[in-house]
């Protein structure tokens, strides 16, 4: 009997140090978790339960539990490298089969794909048109590195100011404003703007004073005259006419030689001010913008993924899903340090980081192992003991035995 009881303890000790050698093993394992190993006692029994002089059959090995507690974060630079801070798994799918993971280590694939070392695909809720994401619905997050498209122009604005005691220019009367006569204006500014195929284009404004409170502002494009419009003002120097954008046009029969669709534009003069006595402007602002490259990718810590071009132009291409469980120590191990949900770990409650019951996302962090080598060393060493002892029992009780069987030969 004793021989058996000891042989549990050996069993037992053996499978918590090859627990605490695989540990040891996965030190460096971005992702892992630990996990320790849980013994309960053996108790032989009948219908009536166990006897009140029972002394036990041994141990065994319960349950080795996973520690999902927090790993260290390491700062790496790489944007997509990301680490979870709190609860939660990023959702892979492989083959069409969902996965959870803590490792965040994610490259990019040859199909452009946000995908593990594995393979595995990372998951994301897509973008909506009308703004938000798609939280019902998932999908592989793709790194778009096409070109971002261009955007035609289509408002402008200006932020100046008109010398109140200027003069009218002694060319106006004449021939109205010239670009190329510096005496038919007063003063100039420019700004570039876009048509539909990206190209860039120089619109200039030139302003002459035509009377007391009274402006005419000429918009000229690459050189060509594309209309103009009279500014009013009170005597606070407060514009007062005209009260809304001003629509302009610039098409191939006024100069636009791109082949692009005409440009329409509406300019809005009301941040164009006549005070004091010096001509400034501010801000010049327009709403177009030309063919932009990839130039990368940036994760906020809700895991909303942008790809930015050069263009300063930026495409959402999804939010992170997330995935947590009611009980993460019933979740299978895959290996990769990726789990899937069983009946133990309960279905997958899907949500995003920062939200109720999900930590936040670092970008250029990965979490490290919550293996504690202090700590699996002196496990080491207490299940050494413990199998030694074991030993011990077995050698002890063979000597008895030895000792039984020369009694008997006597």
């Amino acid at each position: 009997m004793s021989f058996n009881v000891a042989l549990t303890g050996l069993n037992a000790a053996n499978q918590d140090l090859t627990v605490t050698a695989n540990n040891l093993a996965n030190v460096s394992t971005v992702g892992f978790k630990g996990s320790r190993t849980e013994f309960a006692d053996i108790y032989s029994s009948s219908q009536y339960g166990v006897s009140s002089t029972a002394v036990g059959n041994g141990v065994s090995v319960e349950e080795v539990a996973q520690q999902f507690s927090q790993g260290d974060l390491e700062t790496t630079g790489n944007n997509l490298d990301m680490a979870i801070s709190g609860n939660g798994f990023f959702t892979t799918s492989n083959n069409g089969a969902l996965e959870y993971t803590r490792d965040g280590e994610f490259q990019v694939n040859s199909a452009g794909d946000v995908v593990t070392a594995s393979g595995a695909n990372l998951q994301v809720y897509p973008p909506l048109a009308t703004g938000g994401y798609n939280t019902g619905g998932l999908e592989n997050l793709s790194v778009n590195s096409g070109d971002s498209a261009p955007s035609a122009t289509s408002t402008a604005s200006l932020t100046a100011n008109l010398p109140a005691d200027a003069t009218v220019p002694t060319d106006y009367a004449a021939d109205g404003i010239t670009p190329t006569d510096a005496n038919s204006y007063n003063n100039t500014t420019s700004m570039t703007v876009y048509d539909s195929l990206g190209a860039a284009h120089t619109a200039s404004l030139y302003f002459a004073k035509t009377g007391t409170n009274t402006w005419q502002a000429a918009l000229y494009v690459d050189g060509n005259q594309v209309g103009t419009q009279t500014l009013t003002y009170n005597s606070a120097g407060a514009l007062t006419s005209p009260t809304g954008a001003t629509a302009f046009q610039y098409t191939a029969a006024n100069g636009l030689a791109t082949g692009a669709n005409d440009m329409n534009i509406a300019f809005n003069f009301g941040d164009v001010t006549q005070y004091g006595n010096n001509f400034g402007v501010t801000a010049v602002n327009q709403n177009g913008y030309t063919t932009g490259l990839l130039t990368g990718i940036s994760i906020d810590d809700t895991g909303v993924v942008q790809a930015q071009y050069t263009n300063g132009n930026s495409v959402d291409l999804g939010q992170i899903a997330m995935a947590n469980f009611a009980n993460p120590q019933g979740l299978t191990q895959l290996g990769d340090a990726s789990w899937a949900a069983t009946n133990a770990s309960g279905e997958a409650v899907q949500g995003v980081a920062g939200g109720s019951g999900f930590g936040s996302i670092a970008s250029g962090s990965l979490e490290e192992s919550n293996v504690d080598t202090t700590t699996s060393l002196v496990d080491m060493i207490t299940a050494q003991r413990a199998f030694q002892a074991n030993a011990q029992m077995i050698q002890t009780e063979d000597q008895i035995t030895q000792t039984i069987i020369g009694i008997n030969q006597q």
